[in-house]
């Protein structure tokens, strides 16, 4: 592609030596049209806006620094009027040392790139007749009203070329490629154009001249303020209607206008917006199952019966609890985790099991659905062949293209950035940095672990074990709940600390990597960044689910951590309150946080840009230094953004079985977040260059996986982590004869045959507690349900038969319920077809128009001369045939 740039379309592609030869834009004043979209003349769009400090101005460089800048920008400019743009000079109206240089690309030039970019362009209009969704009645409701926001024209379309002009559909010249393909072209011509050469290694690309500072801004425009209507007759006030039917807070019920967003801001926004908005509607169906789950759990636990035994002072009062932690624990009641074991039964009970089922289900229906939203997309935004035809080379690969290679399917020469050797490096470097960073998050929650060891012993000596019935906070503020809550909230501060680390690292690493394209490069630090946001965010999750309280001993013989902090035990129900309560503090936390951080920081940016030009108010701006005051986008765009709803998604679903309100509280968060996206994009940042994307990109497979880790994920937390399988396995076995003493099912007993006996004249001299014993009792019982059997046992303080019917129990229902949800998946997944047929029958229908309006023509012209060829030869044979003999 480079090649047939330099030999085609850039004959002058190159910089100029002699000062006297360079092209400069034209000079002109400010006209007092604020909202002009044109050049001076009025006629010329203006397609792009490139930013600089004049530099006889600067005082903050050396002289010769700030002549070397003014050339490279001179030899810059002058390499663009070689392409074919026009440029034009303004002054800042507010700023007397910013320049304003308007960039214009001529018809020639965009159709000559158009060509080179394959872009596809609209043949004729779509004749396939379309049925009716039978949801149309109910959805038009939310839809935006069409006389506001009309509806875009279906067309057929295939890439542009040239020769073929004329079998394009173009109805107005100056229409023909809209705002966001020409800011896209120009965009391409700016990042490839030559400023410098320096020991034979050409220097390029406007993205070089910004990091330099030689440019402090280049951006397209928008088309006009979004409080209010453009004054300018020619500017359809898209970003105002935008603001107004898309971003504006009321309109949070109502469906996004898509394709209108896609025509401003390109395919890349717009396919966010689109999964992102497809997402909530999936939420709505899980948040009204949850809720419900979440109802089933509030009405039943008056009926639950161990909580009741836990609470009833008769049976609960009676039970003297073993010590949780070495010499300076004591001896409590059990009825001290009366509430917490109520609250327990709210989200440990049936519904939860129906409910990860169900979730399990949804995940699957979400991404199949998409599938086919995402392939009707990409054909309706002309994506479908995106990778294959258009994506270019990011000139930061280009520059450093210092190595020949011979390509194996051309057979050709060409270059590339390092040699085999090199990539191997290179990639064993940069594997080894992501793996050693993972480690440093692992010992980031490792260090919290230590937290909630250290401090237990501080709650337990502090805080009084013993209900006295006068102070009712007692009740809720026990030693595990002041540690689970005071480390969730220490952890969630470190994740966000973490975030900002990580971040700089996944963008240097993947920098080192040197890769392709702009696809290969968001791909590649996509999959860096989610692998550290998945152990940041996740692994404390996943220490309370599956690794807390499970290596504990019994109290006769603990297990220590570091040879110093014995491990921590869970609650007599469980840990999965505490799951519960951690999942709350870090969603919830994270949804609020970064709300805040997207809109106040951009919003005070902004107000003090605003105010800190004193003159703004006095002086008629234009519209180019009005978008130069607002924010830039960066050079990730969205990619943020959809690592927060990533991140979002795998709480909804991976732990969905301890928190049912999740999805309820993910759909409220990307109701206003879908808004706040909005809003920001529209007024508080400047345009974005428009960009195809045919998918979401690496996304799609990191959404897959944590639909098939959720199903594991899930079928642990009810196995190990809730209570749901030992009170099944009592009820149904151990309440009965053999093992029980009732006559029939029931739940009854079940707190004091499954809290183990242990004899404190067993007690270790290193974890014998200070306190005195209080009774005759000789007895206490072990806090976590372990199982064992009683002291004078023969096998005292081994497992006991109960503890391998609950493990087998455990076992056998995961590998149902994983198998059963896994088949369902695999049945959607074949009953679902990827591509619709209404699709399927506009990419043929398209195929073929393509190849009967370019190609055949083609082939009509070829027979014509070759027909002419043959009839000139039939006739020089006749006349030869009929002419007389020369003597």
């Amino acid at each position: 592609l480079v090649l047939e740039l330099n030999q085609v379309i850039i004959p002058t592609y190159g910089t100029v030596p002699d000062q006297q030869n360079l092209h400069t834009p034209e000079w002109v004043d400010f006209d007092d049209k604020p909202d002009s979209l044109f050049f001076s003349d009025g006629q010329r769009r203006i397609d792009f806006v490139l930013v600089y400090e004049d530099e006889s101005k600067k005082i903050t460089h050396k002289r010769s620094d700030r002549k070397k800048q003014r050339r490279k920008r001179q030899v810059y400019e002058s390499n663009l009027i070689n392409n074919g743009l026009q440029l034009e000079a303004t002054k800042s109206v507010l700023d007397e040392k910013l320049i304003f240089v308007k960039v214009h690309a001529p018809w020639e030039v965009l159709c000559t790139y158009a060509e080179v970019m394959h872009i596809k362009l609209p043949l004729q209009h779509n004749d396939l007749k379309t049925r009716d969704s039978a949801f149309n009645w109910f959805s038009r409701f939310f839809r935006v009203d069409e006389n506001i926001i009309k509806p875009e024209q279906e067309f057929f379309t295939a890439p542009f070329q040239k020769e073929h002009l004329s079998n394009f559909y173009i109805h107005d010249k100056d229409t023909f490629f809209n705002p966001a393909t020409r800011s896209r072209i120009v965009h391409f011509i700016l990042s490839r154009v030559e400023y410098a050469t320096k020991n034979s290694v050409k220097k390029f690309g406007i993205n070089k001249l910004l990091d330099t500072g030689i440019y402090k801004a280049a951006f397209p425009l928008h088309d006009s303020d979004f409080r209010h209507l453009s004054t300018d007759p020619k500017c359809p006030s898209e970003r105002h209607l935008l603001y107004r039917e898309w971003a504006h807070p009321k309109n949070i019920f109502k469906l996004q206008p898509l394709d209108f967003v896609r025509k401003y801001y390109g395919e890349k926004i717009g396919i966010y917006f689109a999964w992102l908005g497809f997402y909530t509607n999936m939420l709505t169906v899980a948040a009204v199952v949850g809720v419900g789950c979440f109802l089933y759990g509030c009405l039943t636990k008056d009926n639950c019966t161990w909580s009741q035994e836990v609470c009833d002072p008769n049976i609960g009062g009676n039970i003297i609890m073993c010590p949780q932690c070495d010499k300076v624990c004591t001896y409590w009641n059990l009825t001290i985790t009366c509430e917490s074991s109520k609250k327990l039964c709210i989200f440990d009970s049936f519904g939860t099991l129906v409910f990860a089922v169900f979730m399990g289900i949804w995940v699957t229906l979400f991404l199949e659905f998409w599938k086919r939203r995402q392939a009707a997309l990409e054909y309706e935004w002309d994506t479908v062949e995106y990778l294959e035809q258009e994506e270019q080379v990011r000139p930061e690969y280009e520059a450093r293209c210092t190595h020949v290679v011979m390509n194996e399917i051309t057979q050709q020469e060409e270059h590339v950035p390092y040699t085999a050797c090199g990539k191997c490096i290179r990639m064993t470097f940069c594997t080894s940095a992501i793996f050693f960073w993972i480690l440093l998050i692992i010992a980031s929650v490792i260090g919290i672990i230590v937290y909630r060891l250290s401090v237990f012993l501080v709650f337990s000596a502090t805080l009084s074990q013993h209900i006295s019935g006068t102070e009712a906070i007692r009740k809720y503020l026990t030693p595990q709940t002041a540690t689970s809550v005071t480390a969730s909230l220490i952890s969630f501060v470190v994740i966000m600390i973490l975030n900002i680390i990580y971040e700089k690292v996944a963008i240097l690493i993947t920098d080192f990597e040197l890769p392709r394209t702009q696809t290969d490069y968001e791909n590649s630090l996509t999959t860096k960044m989610f692998l550290f946001q998945f152990v940041n965010y996740y692994s404390s999750c996943f220490y309370i689910a599956f690794f807390k309280g499970k290596f504990v001993g019994h109290p006769g013989n603990p297990v220590y951590w570091l040879g110093k902090y014995r491990n921590e035990e869970c609650d007599p129900g469980g840990c999965l309150l505490e799951l519960t309560t951690q999942l709350a503090i870090i969603v919830g936390g994270k949804a609020i946080w970064n709300n805040i951080q997207e809109v106040l920081v951009p919003l005070v940016k902004n107000l003090i840009g605003r105010y800190s030009a004193a003159a703004r108010s006095e002086k008629v701006v234009p519209r180019w230094e009005e978008d130069y005051h607002l924010q830039p986008i960066g050079k990730l765009g969205l990619f943020y953004e959809y690592l927060e709803m990533v991140i979002q998604f795998g709480f909804v679903t991976l732990f969905v079985a301890s928190f049912p309100l999740a999805p309820l509280l993910a759909l409220i968060n990307n109701m206003l977040e879908i808004r706040l996206d909005a809003w920001k994009l529209t007024t508080q940042f400047r345009r974005m260059v428009p960009q195809k994307a045919q998918d979401i990109g690496a996304w799609q497979p990191i959404l897959q996986g944590i639909a098939i880790l959720a199903v594991v994920t899930n079928a642990m937390i009810i196995a190990f982590t809730s209570d749901m399988i030992p009170r099944l396995v009592y009820y149904w076995s151990f309440s009965v004869p053999p093992y029980g003493s009732h006559s029939s099912h029931t739940m009854k007993g079940y707190i004091n045959s499954t809290l183990s006996v242990f004899n404190i004249s067993d007690f270790k001299n290193a974890s014998k507690p200070f306190s005195p014993w209080f009774g005759n009792q000789t007895t206490c019982r072990q806090v976590y349900r372990d199982l064992r059997y009683p002291p004078g046992h023969q096998h005292q303080y081994e497992h006991n038969i109960y503890y391998w019917h609950v493990t087998a129990a455990k076992l056998a229902f995961i590998i149902v319920m994983e198998h059963v949800i896994y088949f369902v998946k695999f049945v959607i997944s074949y009953a679902i077809p990827d591509v619709s047929q209404k699709t399927k029958s506009k990419v043929k229908r398209e195929k073929y128009l393509t190849q009967k309006l370019l190609h055949e023509n083609d082939l009509k012209v070829v027979e014509k001369k070759t027909m002419g060829k043959i009839a000139n030869k039939i006739m020089k044979g006749a006349d030869s045939t009929f002419r007389p003999k020369a003597e």
